[in-house]
């Protein structure tokens, strides 16, 4: 009966550590290959790095890069929309988190789909005869494998492989994240950050920087992120296995120039939703006194929410992003106070100025330049410090 156990015999921890380690490969795989390289172009990969990723996903996954890439890719082309394939703003957290392998077989099912968003993924002989046309045979090897090296424990090794991607990835990303964290952009969709820290599910967890920032090999952002699935990347193109093609723009800062140029306009084009998030946090304590000022002379209608907060929000939103209900509360605020308006007006004028295609380089430095002069001869001091930094954007 020795057979049972397998040709490898672990402590109860040991099991546990395989468990971990296997999947950990699969979370990477699915985040540096089918993410960030095949969808995203984010990188490019040494071809013994791409195979290797392709044959892992195969065995532990069943999951077609084709499919994958293209379905990936409507998501972000139609994000919270009808034709998302799955977003719980549309469909609900509860059918999105329990049913989300089910939505993306169903997408995968939808040749329009593979034909519009799948392009440029992998078409070779490997592909064509063994991973797309015999997907199954994977996860059938790797349970052989399994039950072979563990032996009755690798039953239920197996089953927890199975598992880990239609959860952590169909379940909790395509769910939790576009329902429940924290947002260091006010992007159009509700993507969110689930936690600062992208270990377990390889990054990402750090969601919301990646809808920020779709095309970036690196999802964290802040200095106090960690993406996991960047370290990787950093370690294979330091061994010559990855090049990495881009990743998010950050503003740096010069001396403050008088006269603004194109450079100074496209920069902060580039980086408009860090702009924005600065432009709520500069003038966070010019709005919290305006506020206090106006609960104490009784001229604030009565809200049920912390209107400091909701205003940090509103500040750093685009107001097509804002809700209707939203915006009635919004418009009996600004009438109150014509700092709040003026502030308010202000930051909607610089989402005009980055929008503003069919203006000409020359026309939008002009613009950013009113801007600029406009907002020092306000009187409300932070406007005119965010001013300034714009100024200094190098």
């Amino acid at each position: 009966m020795e057979w049972l156990n397998g040709m490898i015999v672990l402590p109860w921890w040991g099991y546990v550590l395989v468990v971990l380690t296997l999947t950990h490969i699969t979370i990477a795989s699915v985040t540096i290959f089918l993410h960030r390289h095949q969808a995203h172009r984010a990188l490019d990969l040494h071809p013994l790095m791409s195979h290797f990723f392709r044959f892992w996903l195969w065995l532990t996954t069943a999951q077609i890069t084709k499919e994958w890439a293209a379905i990936h890719r409507k998501h972000h082309a139609k994000c919270e929309t009808i034709e998302d394939p799955h977003s719980p703003q549309i469909l609900g957290i509860k059918k999105v988190f329990w049913q989300g392998w089910e939505l993306y077989r169903a997408e995968a099912a939808n040749l329009e789909t593979l034909q519009k968003y799948g392009h440029g993924t992998p078409d070779d002989f490997l592909e064509r005869n063994l991973y797309s046309r015999y997907a199954s045979w994977g996860p059938t090897l790797m349970a052989v494998i399994d039950v072979l090296l563990f032996g009755v424990n690798g039953i239920w090794i197996w089953a927890i492989q199975m598992l880990w991607i239609p959860v952590t990835a169909a379940g909790i990303i395509n769910g939790f994240a576009h329902y429940w964290g924290y947002r260091n952009f006010e992007t159009e969709d509700a993507s969110t950050n689930l936690m600062p820290w992208g270990i377990l599910i390889g990054g990402e967890e750090l969601h919301n920087n990646h809808h920020t920032f779709g095309t970036s090999a690196k999802l964290s952002y802040k200095w106090f992120e960690f993406d996991i699935g960047w370290l990787y990347i950093r370690t294979m193109a330091i061994l010559g296995l990855a090049k990495i093609r881009k990743v998010a723009p950050k503003l740096k800062m010069a001396g403050i120039r008088p006269e603004l140029d194109e450079h100074v306009v496209q920069a902060i084009i580039a980086n408009r939703y860090a702009i924005a998030a600065h432009y709520a946090r500069t003038l966070k304590q010019t709005v919290a006194a305006e506020i206090e000022h106006l609960s104490v002379t009784a001229a604030l209608p009565s809200m049920n929410f912390d209107i400091t907060k909701r205003m940090k929000l509103w500040l750093k939103q685009d107001a097509k992003d804002t809700s209707a209900s939203d915006k009635i509360h919004l418009e009996l605020i600004l009438a109150q106070s014509k700092v709040l308006d003026q502030v308010y007006q202000m930051r909607q004028e610089l989402t005009r100025i980055w929008e503003r295609s069919t203006l000409n380089r020359h026309e939008l430095i002009l613009q950013l330049q009113d801007w600029c002069v406009r907002a020092e001869n306000s009187g409300i001091q932070s406007l005119r410090d965010f001013s300034l930094r714009l100024r200094a954007v190098a």
